[in-house]
C-alpha cells in the first residue's frame, strides 16, 4: 500500500487524537464565529424546506467540540426558517462523519444534553459515498477538504510548493490537480446524498494569491518551516535522509480563486456565495507550535516514529523564534474560504 496515501488518511479531517486537538482549538471556534452570520443568512434566503424531518451531515466532525456549536447554529437557523414560513418545526438528525479511526466514543459521551436532535455516526472517507440517496438537507464540512487522499509523485524531494520560483510550478500544479480531483469526488458523492434545494457550507483554509515572506507569513510558510525541521533532523542523523527528503505533507491549501474555479465547475451544485475571511487566529509562537503539533503529530509519528516528535517540534519552535516575522500575529495572512452551495434541481 502507498505509504503517502496511508499517511494522508491517518491525518485527514481530524479523526485521530492529536489532530482532534487542532480541530477543537480556539482557532476553529474563531473561524466558526466569523462564518456564523454567513451560514445563518444563506439558510434564511436559499434553503428550500418542505419536510417533517431534517438531516444534517458534518463531514470531518472529529470528537465534536467544534461540531456541536456549528450544528446548534445550523439547527437554530433552520428552525427560524420554518417558523417564518408558518411550518411545523421538523425533527432533526445529525450524522457525524469522520474516518473509521475517529474517536466516536468521545464524541457521543460529549453530546450536549440539551440538544434538539438525534445523533448518528457514519465512519468512512468522505471522498466516497457514505449516506443514502436524497437523505441530507444540509451538509457542513470545516477545515477538512485541504487534506489530500495522496501526495502527488511530482512533489517528491521538493522542500516547498507554496511559493517561490518557476521550478516549483510543476509540483504546485500537481498538488492543485490532486486537490481538484479530491474536491470533485467529494462533490459528486454529496450530490447523490443531498436533496434538491439542499444547502452545503464549506470552510476551507486558504492562502492569498501573494504575500511578502520577508514581512508576512501563512499556514503555507509555517508548513515550510516544519518540513525544514525534518530535514535538519536528518542532517543530525535522527531521521533517514532519504525518507525525510521524499516526505511531503499531504495537503494543499488553495487560494480563493482556485476554490472558486473548482466549485463553479460542478453541474450538481450552484455556488451561491463565497467569502474570504481573515483567519483571525492571533497565535503567538507557542500557539503555532501547539497547533501544528496537534495537526501533524500522528502523521509524523507514522512516518518517522514517536521518539522523533519532541525534537522535531523543538527545532520548529526555534525556527519560529529566530524570525521576527512570526513574533507578531498580525503578520499572518492566512485566510479561510466560506463557500455556500445549493443542490441544483435536476
Amino acid at each position: 500500500m502507498d505509504s503517502s496515501k496511508v499517511s494522508g488518511h491517518l491525518s485527514m479531517n481530524g479523526g485521530d487524537g492529536a489532530h482532534s486537538y487542532a480541530k477543537n482549538s480556539s482557532y476553529q471556534r474563531g473561524i466558526l464565529e466569523a462564518a456564523t452570520a454567513i451560514i445563518e443568512e444563506e439558510i434564511a434566503t436559499k434553503l428550500e424546506i418542505s419536510t417533517n424531518s431534517f438531516c444534517i451531515a458534518d463531514f470531518g466532525c472529529s470528537t465534536g467540540n467544534n461540531s456541536f456549536p456549528a450544528m446548534h447554529t445550523i439547527i437554530e437557523a433552520v428552525k427560524q426558517k420554518y417558523e417564518s414560513s408558518d411550518l411545523k418545526t421538523p425533527e432533526f438528525v445529525v450524522c457525524f462523519s469522520d474516518l473509521v479511526s475517529n474517536d466516536f466514543n468521545t464524541l457521543f459521551r460529549s453530546l450536549p444534553p440539551d440538544r434538539s436532535y438525534k445523533a448518528a455516526a457514519v465512519a468512512g472517507d468522505f471522498h466516497g459515498r457514505l449516506l443514502l440517496p436524497s437523505s441530507v438537507h444540509f451538509t457542513y464540512c470545516s477545515w477538512s477538504l485541504h487534506w489530500l487522499t495522496e501526495v502527488p509523485k511530482a512533489a517528491e524531494g521538493l522542500m516547498s510548493v507554496w511559493h517561490g520560483g518557476d521550478e516549483r510550478k510543476e509540483v504546485y500544479d500537481a498538488y492543485l490537480e490532486q486537490f481538484e480531483r479530491d474536491m470533485e469526488s467529494f462533490l459528486k458523492c454529496r450530490a447523490v446524498e443531498m436533496v434538491e434545494g439542499g444547502v452545503m457550507a464549506l470552510l476551507i483554509p486558504s492562502l492569498p494569491a501573494y504575500w511578502d515572506p520577508q514581512k508576512e507569513y501563512t499556514v503555507g510558510s509555517l508548513a515550510d518551516l516544519l518540513r525544514s525541521s525534518l530535514l535538519d533532523m536528518a542532517k543530525k542523523g535522527k531521521l533517514s535522509k532519504e525518507k525525510s527528503e521524499t516526505f511531503n505533507i499531504p495537503y494543499h491549501v488553495p487560494t480563493p480563486g482556485e476554490v472558486r474555479a473548482i466549485l463553479q465547475k460542478s453541474n450538481s451544485f450552484s455556488l451561491e456565495r463565497m467569502d474570504s475571511l481573515k483567519s483571525g487566529t492571533l497565535l503567538n509562537v507557542d500557539g503555532h507550535v501547539a497547533f501544528f503539533r496537534a495537526a501533524h503529530q500522528n502523521l509524523l509519528t507514522y512516518e518517522f516514529g514517536a521518539e522523533t516528535i519532541d525534537e522535531t517540534f523543538d527545532l520548529f519552535k526555534k525556527k519560529l523564534q529566530a524570525s521576527p516575522v512570526y513574533a507578531d500575529p498580525s503578520n499572518d495572512r492566512s485566510l479561510v474560504v466560506v463557500a455556500i452551495l445549493k443542490r441544483n434541481n435536476v
